[in-house]
């Protein structure tokens, strides 16, 4: 099982628990205690209306798709979940229709979005759970999407382990001072005390939670080990992370080492937010697709499986998809590279798809964006599939073409399921 898996159900045990004081949330007084190596047991429990999936022999297929677990909600407080398409399409019941939420789907294309942020920095906004919760909600009463997540970024657990991130106008998140020698690995923050430092994220989940009314499910997330190293070092984006790639050639030991510390903080993290009200997970390898096959499987995929296994979005990492689905997860997302009746053929019938329209998409014309999500829908079919796109909207994307997007995946996929 997954060491996240593992947490949640020794925590799950602990009678009485009592830590953070989160309306409706569940208390972590003993979280760092739980994170250890996992015993050999397979379960599924239930913590908070998340899901932790039944763990089948790594590396297989399940035997049948029922093994895969369930997404049962579990309530804590929460208002009662009305609309719960999403987390079975993700558990691979079937759904009237195809569930849809878009990546970044709170964002600069939206101008109340740009409104709210105007006068705040942009970390100074993710370490406000007010403003995360409204954020996070003003898609919703746009769009009748199937699934909120809940606004943040990835960079946050670097700037846990005690690295400065700031934003930067027209050049993105940067790292003033980021790892060049593998001495510097010193600097790093031993032990994270999770609630001091990114307690912020799990009172924004709380918060939201509450303000969704049940309306639909919280989806919490987190980089990934490989994706915020290469941050780290790098000092920002790159168009090919060759400093970040030089220590996996040049310092292999060291760079694990790293990864197993991020690892270590991420468990921590999504347990936090799970115990917030998170109720699914998704796991960001952005920067999948800088690797070739032999060092996704090296530095990558195993910390992908150790940590979580509900959904996994590595981008660009069409040549690894057969491992992907094969490494338990519930969900694989897809960007916009690979053609989605090919993805079906390649990851098996007992995993949900996630993706794939190009972003670019959004720029066509409102009928031509219907007939790319039909098309779409016809390569992936209606169940086991979650619509997405195949990254995050786009800043100058118009709003109308995003409700386009969802309308039309909702009329297509009503429309296939009724004549299939």
């Amino acid at each position: 099982m997954s060491r996240l898996a593992w947490a949640l159900s020794q925590f799950t045990l602990r009678e009485g628990a009592e830590g953070l004081p989160w309306e409706g949330g569940v208390g972590l007084a003993s979280l760092p205690s739980l994170i250890a190596p996992p015993p050999p047991p397979r379960l599924g429990v239930r913590l908070g209306s998340a899901w932790v999936r039944w763990q089948g022999e790594r590396g297989t297929y399940p035997r049948s798709c029922q093994q895969r677990g369930t997404w049962q909600p579990s309530p804590e407080g929460f208002p009662e979940l009305k609309n719960d398409t999403f987390l079975r399409a993700a558990r691979g019941d079937e759904t009237e229709y195809t569930p849809v939420w878009c990546m970044r789907q709170a964002g600069r294309y939206l101008p109340e979005f740009r409104e709210t942020r105007a006068t705040q920095d942009f970390f100074a906004t993710c370490r406000s759970p007010k403003t995360c919760c409204e954020l996070t909600l003003q898609p919703l009463r746009r769009f009748p999407l199937d699934a909120a997540i809940i606004f943040s970024d990835i960079l946050v657990v670097p700037q846990a382990l005690g690295m400065e991130v700031v934003m930067v106008p027209g050049k993105g998140p940067t790292f003033p001072e980021p790892l060049k020698e593998v001495e510097d690995l010193l600097k790093l923050r031993p032990k994270v005390d999770v609630a001091a430092e990114l307690g912020y994220v799990f009172e924004a989940i709380t918060l939201t939670r509450h303000r969704l009314e049940g309306k639909v499910p919280l989806i919490g997330f987190s980089g990934a080990p490989w994706t915020l190293m290469s941050y780290m070092i790098e000092g920002g984006g790159s168009n090919t992370m060759a400093k970040a790639k030089a220590w996996l050639y040049r310092h292999p030991e060291a760079s694990h080492r790293l990864l197993r510390l991020l690892a270590d903080l991420i468990v921590q993290y999504l347990v936090g937010q799970v115990a917030a009200g998170a109720q699914a997970l998704q796991l960001f390898e952005s920067h999948a697709g800088h690797l070739g096959p032999e060092q996704f499987g090296e530095f990558a995929l195993p910390y992908l499986r150790d940590i979580v296994q509900q959904i996994v979005f590595a981008k660009d990492a069409h040549y690894a998809l057969e491992e992907l689905a094969r490494s338990g997860y519930d969900v694989v997302g897809l960007d916009w590279t690979i053609q989605p009746r090919e993805a079906r053929e390649r990851t098996g019938p007992c995993v949900t798809l996630q993706g794939n329209l190009d972003p670019c998409a959004l720029y066509a014309p409102k009928e031509r964006i219907g007939e790319l999500v039909k098309t779409m829908l016809e390569g992936f079919g209606t169940q086991r599939y979650i619509a997405n796109l195949g990254h995050g909207l786009y800043p100058d994307v118009s709003p109308e073409h995003v409700g386009a997007f969802v309308e039309a995946v909702h009329t297509h996929s009503r429309h296939l399921s009724r004549h299939k």
